[in-house]
């Protein structure tokens, strides 16, 4: 049964709250409390999220773990708040509900095996990291579909990061911003020592992506997939997960894609 809120249909008619722990998003969750009857997580067909950045990412990589994905809608009451919209404690939740538009992402798949042989799988919707564990630089060897396209890259490390999360960590290694619909992935080194000219590269993202941890003895490497760490790894293997897509609704002319594009223009 579909819910009418002003005359405008709303598509969800069980809805879950979730916030995080901070003072702020526990506050607004008080507020929001009493507007309706929500529902827990587990019998929802959406989920309105409080938070940041951080706790959105949380939030879906749990919807993940317990294999029930259904849709976010994030209002911002962190940091930066990318990928969540406005918060306003006046607002109706169904009403901007029913105005919301959904953009689905799909994550990155990350098959990584330990130098003990302990075989993990991982998704990551920002980016997978490979980041040196000591003081000594990484040396990895970078293959690209099936070819080894750099011998040995030393440095800090090497990330591969969605459309998505191309403006998080990424973004700060001075890797490229890529348009939410591009099907491309940002393969960006971190503090490249070797080869020193090498800057990253844009690639398809139905090319998958091997990186193998050279020399990890003496240069133990760890593996990132968003939130959840991997220590002493021999090798990663990455590819779309197109099997796992996830949704995430905006208020109208807020989009995720239209964020990405502004992101480009914005001069500090």
């Amino acid at each position: 049964m579909t819910a009418t809120t002003n005359g405008i249909a709303c598509p969800y008619e069980r809805m879950a709250l979730l916030a995080s722990e901070t003072p702020r998003a526990q506050e607004a969750y008080q507020t929001l409390l009493a507007q309706r009857d929500w529902v827990p997580l587990e019998s929802a067909d959406v989920v309105v999220v409080l938070g940041g950045d951080g706790f959105m990412l949380q939030t879906l990589h749990g919807m993940l773990d317990a294999g029930r994905v259904i849709p976010a809608y994030g209002m911002n009451l962190g940091t930066v708040g990318f990928l969540m919209n406005r918060f306003d404690r006046r607002a109706n939740i169904a009403n901007r509900l029913a105005k919301a538009d959904g953009k689905r992402i799909a994550p990155l798949r990350m098959e990584a095996v330990t130098q003990s042989g302990e075989r993990h799988s991982l998704c990551a919707i920002n980016e997978v990291s490979l980041l040196r564990e000591t003081r000594q630089t990484a040396k990895i060897e970078v293959t690209v579909g099936d070819r080894v396209r750099i011998e040995e890259l030393v440095g800090d490390g090497v990330l591969v990061a969605t459309p998505a999360g191309s403006t998080a960590y990424n973004l700060s290694a001075n890797g490229p911003i890529l348009p939410l619909d591009s099907e491309l992935l940002a393969l960006t080194p971190i503090s490249p020592f070797r080869p020193r000219r090498w800057r990253g590269a844009i690639l398809p993202d139905r090319m998958p992506i091997t990186l193998r941890v050279l020399d990890p003895g003496k240069r133990p490497v760890a593996a990132v997939a968003d939130q959840k760490e991997l220590r002493d790894i021999a090798e990663v293997s990455l590819t779309i997960a197109r099997d796992t897509e996830l949704e995430l609704l905006f208020d109208p002319g807020q989009s995720l894609e239209e964020r990405i594009v502004s992101e480009q223009f914005v001069v500090e």
